[in-house]
C-alpha cells in the first residue's frame, strides 16, 4: 500500500473500532481481513489478520503483549508507548515470529528483554 492508502485504512479502521459500544465482539470484518482489537483503559490495541487466522489466538496475543508491557513499564500508559515505542515493538517481536505466536512463557520473554536492555546500555556507555 502507498502512504495515502495506509492513512485511509487507518482512519477507517479507527472509526470502525471507536464506534463499537460496550459488550460487543472484539472482532470486526473489514475488507478481506478481520480486525481484532482490545481496549485497556484508554489504549486500543488493533491487529488486522487474514480471515483464515484464528482471532481468539490474536486476542490472547494482545492480552499477553499488554501483560508483558505492564511488567516492563510498570502499568503501561500512552506516554510509555510514545516515548519507548522501540521497547514495545521489541516485546512484540519476542512474542511473534514470522506472523506466528512464538513464545508463551513470560519469564523467557522478560529475560530476553532484560538482555536486550543490557546490550543497549553497554553500547551507549562504551
Amino acid at each position: 500500500y502507498d502512504r495515502k492508502e495506509k492513512a485511509r485504512i487507518i482512519r477507517q479502521v479507527t472509526s470502525l473500532v471507536l464506534q463499537r459500544r460496550g459488550r460487543v465482539s472484539n472482532f470486526v470484518e473489514y475488507r478481506d481481513m478481520i480486525v481484532v482489537y482490545r481496549r485497556y483503559a484508554g489504549l486500543y490495541f488493533v491487529f488486522g489478520i487474514d480471515k483464515s487466522d484464528n482471532p481468539l489466538i490474536v486476542l490472547d496475543l494482545i492480552h499477553m503483549w499488554v501483560e508483558m508491557m505492564d511488567e516492563y513499564f510498570g502499568s503501561v500508559c500512552e506516554l510509555d508507548l510514545v516515548y519507548n515505542f522501540h521497547s514495545a515493538y521489541y516485546i512484540l517481536d519476542e512474542l511473534i515470529l514470522a506472523g506466528q505466536h512464538q513464545e508463551v512463557k513470560k519469564n523467557v520473554i522478560l529475560s530476553a528483554i532484560c538482555r536486550q536492555d543490557d546490550l543497549v546500555y553497554e553500547a551507549k556507555h562504551s
